[in-house]
């Protein structure tokens, strides 16, 4: 705050106001417009800063601070080792446009981005000091709505992936928020948020809206490594990405995308998954994020050789394609799967293919009839989504 002595030569010795002596040559303190205005500005900032704001018609705005600043103080007095960075979450703040945050608009921050996108910006935390925010959106339009760091800021999350964080990060979804913490030193710290799924983690819903805190659709979309970087940061170091023209067969990989602006999240749809090998044996030589086809099975009879031989007389069975697995067997009494019938008599025929083939004179079929059927488990659909912040 100024003294009349800051703005004027006119104050006496001690910077206060003097009406002068004219006979002694002392000429009376002057009011010049930077005083005044530096007490204007005191004024201002004591309404403003304790979220009040200015109106002309009401003379006791000022008052109404005070009040409101001793109201405060008797009641933090009641409580013991009081957190600096709490009195601010208090104030509650309205946000319905693009805006760069005061250190006096600390709080619960409510953000309405339901007729366009809507970008925020933090105050610096040299000028927050230690102090917590809470952003929340209030709407549910879909439009993006960033909350940016401030100049050289950076918001502390997902430090697994990048130890700096990031400068800013988004808010998807009405009723989504996060509540971070000023360190004064440059870093936003989060301590709280809507939804703390892990980033790209697939989930199964029972509505087809998008629930709030952070999920798209896993329909391979290519996304910008410029608005996701934290996701693409996660696709580089996942062992699940591959280039764009390895994504047939890789369909639930992330690839690089088409250029060194994008990148592809994972095509999931109409699929079912499973569980990686992992070096078990069950499932093997299988990349992560690989397509596999299930399995299939002829609808008519043929001569087990499938070689379409017309003459004498072979073993006849159902053709299959895309097996998952399968049991050779040497000769009678040999290996069966569980489940698997046991030969009847002493025929010549191997134990295993004793419950799916007959022996027959081959001929070829001249109405060419070949149809072959995938088969599935019983199932039902649900919408599939991922954690994308």
């Amino acid at each position: 705050m100024q003294k009349i002595s800051d703005s004027t030569s006119t104050a006496n010795a001690l910077g206060e106001f003097t009406e002068g002596n004219p006979g002694a040559g002392v000429d009376a303190t002057l009011l010049k417009a930077p005083w005044l205005n530096s007490l204007q500005r005191e004024l201002i900032n004591a309404i403003e800063g304790l979220g009040g704001e200015l109106d002309p018609t009401n003379d006791q705005q000022l008052l109404e601070a005070i009040k409101q600043i001793a109201d405060d103080v008797s009641t933090w007095e009641k409580i013991k080792n009081i957190p600096p960075a709490l009195p601010t979450l208090s104030r509650i703040v309205n946000i319905s446009s693009d805006t760069r945050l005061s250190a006096h608009q600390m709080g619960l921050v409510l953000i309405d981005a339901e007729d366009s996108t809507r970008a925020i910006t933090l105050p610096p935390t040299s000028n927050a000091g230690v102090a917590d925010i809470i952003v929340f959106r209030v709407d549910n339009s879909g439009y993006r709505l960033v909350v940016n760091a401030s100049s050289s800021d950076s918001i502390r999350f997902h430090t697994h992936l990048n130890p700096n964080g990031y400068p800013f990060l988004v808010l998807m979804g009405a009723g989504d928020w996060w509540h971070l913490r000023s360190d004064a030193k440059g870093n936003w710290w989060p301590i709280g948020r809507y939804d703390s799924t892990s980033l790209g983690r697939p989930v199964m819903e029972t509505t087809i809206a998008f629930p709030p805190g952070g999920y798209g659709a896993l329909n391979g979309a290519l996304l910008s490594r410029v608005e996701w970087p934290w996701l693409w940061d996660h696709a580089g170091q996942s062992g699940m990405l591959v280039t764009e023209a390895e994504r047939v067969g890789n369909e639930g990989a992330w690839t690089s995308g088409i250029d060194t602006l994008t990148f592809r999240s994972p095509e999931v749809r109409g699929e079912m998954l499973r569980i990686l090998d992992e070096n078990r044996g069950v499932d093997n030589d299988r990349r992560p994020g690989s397509w596999q086809d299930g399995t299939w099975i002829r609808t008519v009879a043929q001569e087990w050789t499938g070689s379409d031989i017309s003459t004498g007389i072979h073993q006849i069975g159902t053709a299959y394609a895309s097996a998952d697995g399968h049991i050779k067997n040497g000769g009678p009494g040999g290996a069966l799967p569980p489940g698997a019938l046991a030969p009847s008599g002493e025929g010549p025929f191997p134990a295993v293919v004793s419950d799916n083939t007959i022996q027959g004179t081959a001929t070829i079929d001249t109405k060419a009839v070949n149809n072959w059927i995938r088969l599935r488990v019983r199932n039902i659909a649900y919408p599939g989504r991922f954690k994308m912040i």
